[in-house]
């Protein structure tokens, strides 16, 4: 019998239907039971890693502490179970195919042809397993990528059927996650397209034992015999997924319809503990029943597709549970700041955060944001790029260096205070390139970064390739741009805030990325709370007008 058990989540009739919110839910009950659980994304597209795609195509690209590029939804895996992810817990075709290519050319393979069935599918299995035979996980949930039907999809299916034959039923099982529509000129649900996707699965030889099944409206007892009869599932299989008001409220709706009771069933596991999930439920409780509002400016440009920041929103969410306030965030594009619209788009907020990006498209709108936050005494927090801005803000306007910038936007600029890292210049290569991971900073006594943080030394993950020029350091330090936090390993410069703001800080790190619901990110935190004092401060000064 395997010490792993092996859970396999797939998708039909739609995409976007929350595999990922899915597979985190059931996880955190899994956990909340005791049971060591993780989750892995494997993903049907071709690209290496989700480094080099465009934030409008597939959101906002995670990075795990061993400085994996990844999947998004590796950042729900960790804001839900509050445990690191790693590079084996997201997986793409494209490092697929370049792990079996590699070793063809190596001649592994002792001259076989290389086909899609067994070396693809075996190099499948061997990933999935990577976790299993680790030894620190009892179970292993894995979310496969895409909508069963689709091409790309194929392989990892066929990997599936091979590998649930090869544990046995007791030690693998397949949750699928479909979708009944409701008619409205019908007034009725409808469940064949998930009985088709059913059958497209059973094609491809896996039978679904469980299925979750994604609603705008209740399924009625007639609804679930009818599914689980023609989809050949127990009735007690049939778990409703009903449209929720935030991903957090997954995991109790999730316990209420026993997914994990199924789930320990069918798995041959003792189900004899209660999940403990009183710390997620304080939280929730938090979060629904705030105390006060704050309007904090996301300023960035991919603000059209909120994914492209899916981190700081829950980031946000996480931090204005902790200060029991309601965080409302608005996305303003960066490209339509300039002099004439910054007011009406900003005075009105409690805090400005920048976001980061790349390449020179809205960087003046970025540079002016951070000029009204600076000359208004606002919150400011600038992220990767938005330090970056910072820095240039301010070496333009306090210390008056004509056309300060940064050697990305501006490779000819007389005043690089923001410049490509040494290493990076001899890269041409754009893939898994960048200062990625988990990174060492050392804290100033006695700054605001340290009194946020309360300790000397902090790790946090970075992804970037330009940096604080520190041949500027002294003039921006005179001028009262403090350096308070330096990577100790290379000088640097990782933290920078104003000496004579209320709250001014910018980062080169990505502390979004840490944030989670069990320990919502304490620069987040400190944020929201400056933010909401900033509020109070105002209505206060307006109180005192009247």
């Amino acid at each position: 019998m395997a010490n792993t058990k092996y859970i396999f989540v797939t998708g039909g009739v739609s995409s976007s239907l929350g595999k990922g919110i899915i597979a985190a839910s059931l996880a955190k009950l899994l956990q909340a039971r005791g049971f060591r659980a993780t989750i892995q994304k494997l993903d049907p597209y071709i690209n290496v890693d989700p480094g080099t795609l465009n934030p409008y195509e597939h959101g906002e690209c995670y990075v795990t502490e061993d400085g994996a590029e990844t999947d998004l939804d590796l950042g729900h895996y960790e804001r839900f179970l509050n445990v690191n992810t790693s590079q084996a817990n997201n997986v793409t075709t494209g490092r697929i195919y370049q792990s079996v290519i590699d070793k063809e050319r190596r001649g592994e393979f002792l001259g076989k042809t290389v086909q899609v069935v067994p070396h693809i599918t075996n190099e499948i299995k061997e990933r999935i397993q990577i976790l299993g035979n680790s030894g620190d996980y009892d179970i292993v949930i894995t979310e496969i990528g895409g909508t069963v039907g689709d091409i790309e999809s194929l392989p990892y299916i066929e990997a599936v059927r091979q590998l649930k034959w090869e544990l046995g039923d007791d030690n693998a099982l397949v949750i699928h996650l479909t979708l009944v529509p409701y008619l409205s000129a019908a007034g009725e649900l409808k469940t064949k397209p998930t009985q088709h996707s059913v059958k497209t699965l059973m094609e491809s030889g896996i039978k679904a034992d469980i299925l979750v099944c994604r609603t705008e409206h209740e399924l009625s007892d007639d609804i679930r015999r009818k599914l689980a009869i023609f989809c050949n599932v127990r009735q007690e299989a049939v778990i409703q997924s009903i449209d929720a008001p935030t991903i957090y409220d997954v995991p109790n709706m999730m316990l209420k319809e026993g997914l994990d009771t199924v789930v320990l069933k069918k798995l041959a596991l003792p189900d004899d503990t209660t999940p403990n999930l009183e710390r997620w439920n304080q939280f929730l409780k938090r979060h629904k029943n705030p105390k006060a509002e704050v309007h904090i400016g996301l300023i960035g440009k991919y603000v059209e597709l909120q994914d492209s920041y899916k981190s700081i929103l829950e980031a946000f969410i996480h931090a204005g549970a902790e200060n029991e306030v309601s965080v409302k965030v608005e996305y303003i594009h960066s490209e339509f700041i300039n002099d004439s619209t910054i007011h009406n788009k900003i005075s009105h907020l409690d805090g400005i955060l920048v976001a980061p990006g790349f390449g020179e498209r809205g960087i003046e709108g970025k540079i002016d944001a951070v000029r009204y936050a600076r000359e208004n005494k606002m919150p400011f927090l600038g992220i990767c790029l938005g330090m970056q801005m910072a820095v240039i803000e301010f070496a333009r306007n306090v210390l008056q260096l004509k056309g300060a910038n940064s050697s990305e936007m501006d490779p000819e600029t007389k005043h690089p205070v923001i410049d490509l890292m040494q290493e990076q210049k001899e890269i041409t290569h754009k893939g898994g390139t960048m200062r990625l991971g988990a990174w060492e900073c050392s804290l100033r006594e006695k700054s605001t970064i340290h009194d946020v943080y309360g300790k000397d030394l902090i790790q946090e993950r970075h992804r970037h390739r330009y940096e604080y020029n520190n041949e500027y350091q002294e003039q921006l330090e005179n001028a009262g741009m403090a350096s308070t936090g330096i990577n100790p390993e290379t000088g640097l410069v990782e933290v920078i805030e104003l000496e004579d703001h209320p709250w001014f800080i910018g980062v080169q790190y990505h502390p979004e990325y840490k944030s989670t619901v069990a320990n919502p990110h304490p620069l987040f935190v400190s944020f929201v709370k400056a933010a909401h004092l900033y509020s109070q401060e105002n209505k206060n000064a307006k109180m005192a007008q009247k």
